[in-house]
């Protein structure tokens, strides 16, 4: 056994969930490991649909192109489904690009594992933990090499994206709320020997549904739902001929296919973690929620976790986080996890075949038509809806802040632009109160405090803004703001630094240094 080694942060899982926490993580130079038990990328026909939410955050930290034109009353539109019925429109602000993106869960592996590297983050591939234990400075994992030798790594904080099996969530002792399955579930990865006669995207039959989505020039993927139920045994592995039979027989029509490159099982067993944290150990992505995969949620809901999380460690770790910091990660993020853990249940209740069910569906289909009804279910399955607690109850505080266009040193940027650092950004529009500069001036260590314009009238002097996009604090044009961001900064970010002759901006793009002479902090 090699000696052990200390980090900042062990993280567990190395897929696009653990691997973007990584990046996080190492954007603020905080040491970390991630152990990964896959030598490399396992390329699966898996989850491959960013909704708006996840799209936008990650324009945030630049893995993704940010949009810097549009109108803020202006929205985009992408056509999408609800329960496998069509009919949803899923809308974002124009100034975010498009409401969905499609990028495989292994590409997404890959990009953010490069990302991670660049920045100093340890990957350690091959590397399948078999022990964790914590005390009240340290979490200790034990991990198992290919070769059977075996690693020890010790860390200030834990966090388990190690899938919906996951030995952290199982080594810490984390209980879960569980819905045990109903449904058989297929996805295979195959070539359609009759692409035209197949029956495209989802098909309801008496049976159940299939959904595939027919390639022509190569491999089609094919998903099947059994609503007799579940699987006799979980993980079998699948046979050509079962992909086959299963899928003709619920079509009602004989599907030929061939050359089946991936095939598995799953069904619709959902677990929510009943605690985010334990002590030192955190989790994230499946290994803290489980869900039937209809809707395309469980991805971002898992990289909308990494990117709450990672700044939040990092404050910690930095040592200018305030209390109960890491407390709200869990307060945050479990009410999203048992969003998306109600509504695929009942999206699943609306799928179930049968003269029971056929009113209820038809009775969506309805309401599916009326704008509010699809905007509410649009926002909800692309995580637009989400927001954080206001203790102060304003309006626009836990709230995602829109991609503004913004004007900081006469250069043109925006919101999305400010954030690729990381950093929390306190904007400061024409007209704040100058005590909010003052106020500003204890915590530009961790604050980047910026002057910018908006070409479009907008209702604050001040805004507060998370590295993940949030709003922490909004002040207004026409009060004295001092006390409340004073006391806002001190909230999220502790306690002040003296700073003697003014506010040093950081490191954000387009950052400039607010003066404030003569300010004491405090």
């Amino acid at each position: 056994m090699s000696s052990t080694q200390h980090y900042g942060v062990a993280v567990v899982g190395g897929g696009p969930v653990g691997m973007l926490l990584a990046t996080e993580l190492g954007l603020h130079g905080i040491s970390t490991v991630v152990l990964e038990s896959n030598a490399a990328t396992v390329d699966q026909p898996k989850a491959g649909t960013l909704h708006a939410r996840t799209v936008q955050s990650l324009a945030r930290r630049g893995h993704l192109p940010a949009r810097r034109c549009g109108r803020l009353d202006q929205l985009t539109a992408a056509a999408f489904h609800f329960a496998g019925m069509p009919g949803l429109t899923i809308t974002a602000p124009a100034v975010e690009g498009a409401p969905i993106a499609g990028r495989t869960q292994a590409d997404l592996e890959r990009a953010f594992e490069r990302r991670a590297r660049e920045l100093g983050v340890s990957i350690r591939r091959g590397h399948r933990v078999v022990a964790l234990s914590q005390t009240a400075d340290l979490v200790e994992i034990t991990a198992e090499q290919a070769d059977g030798g075996r690693v020890v790594v010790t860390a200030d904080y834990a966090v388990g994206a190690d899938g919906a099996r996951s030995a952290v969530r199982r080594l810490a002792g984390i209980p879960s709320d569980d819905h045990p399955p109903t449904v058989a579930a297929f996805l295979g990865q195959v070539r359609l020997l009759d692409p035209a006669g197949t029956p495209p995207g989802w098909h309801l039959t008496p049976r159940g549904w299939t959904v595939i989505n027919v390639n022509p020039f190569g491999y089609s993927r094919v998903i099947t739902f059994d609503f007799s139920g579940p699987h006799a045994d979980r993980h079998t592995p699948v046979g050509l001929d079962e992909l086959r039979s299963t899928a003709s027989r619920i079509a009602g029509q004989d599907i030929p296919m061939a050359d089946a490159v991936f095939t598995s099982r799953f069904s619709d067993y959902t677990r929510l973690a009943r605690h985010y944290r334990d002590r030192r150990v955190f989790l994230a992505g499946d290994a803290a929620h489980v869900h039937f995969p209809v809707g395309g949620q469980g991805l971002n809901l898992g990289l909308q976790d990494a990117l709450n999380l990672g700044w939040k460690l990092a404050a910690t770790l930095r040592g200018h986080a305030g209390p109960g910091l890491l407390d709200s990660y869990h307060d945050e993020r479990h009410p999203a996890g048992q969003r998306v853990v109600d509504n695929t249940r009942a999206q699943l209740a609306l799928m179930r075949p049968g003269a029971q069910t056929d009113p209820l569906r038809a009775l969506f289909r309805e309401l599916l038509s009326l704008d509010q009804v699809n905007a509410h279910l649009g926002d909800m399955i692309s995580a637009q809806e989400t927001v954080y607690g206001s203790a102060s109850g304003s309006p626009s505080e836990g709230r995602f802040l829109p991609n503004l266009p913004l004007t900081a040193e006469g250069r043109e940027t925006c919101v999305a632009e400010l954030l690729h650092p990381g950093r929390p950004v306190l904007l400061l529009f024409d007209g704040v109160d100058p005590g909010c500069v003052r106020a500003a001036a204890g915590w530009a260590h961790a604050v980047d405090a910026l002057w910018v314009h908006s070409p479009d009238p907008l209702p604050w002097g001040a805004l507060l803004v998370r590295p993940d996009g949030y709003v922490a604090w909004a002040g207004s044009r026409s009060a004295d703001e001092e006390d409340g961001v004073r006391s806002a900064l001190r909230k999220w970010f502790g306690a002040p630094v003296p700073a003697a002759d003014g506010v040093s901006s950081g490191t954000a793009a387009g950052a400039v240094t607010v003066t404030a002479p003569g300010v004491s902090a405090g």
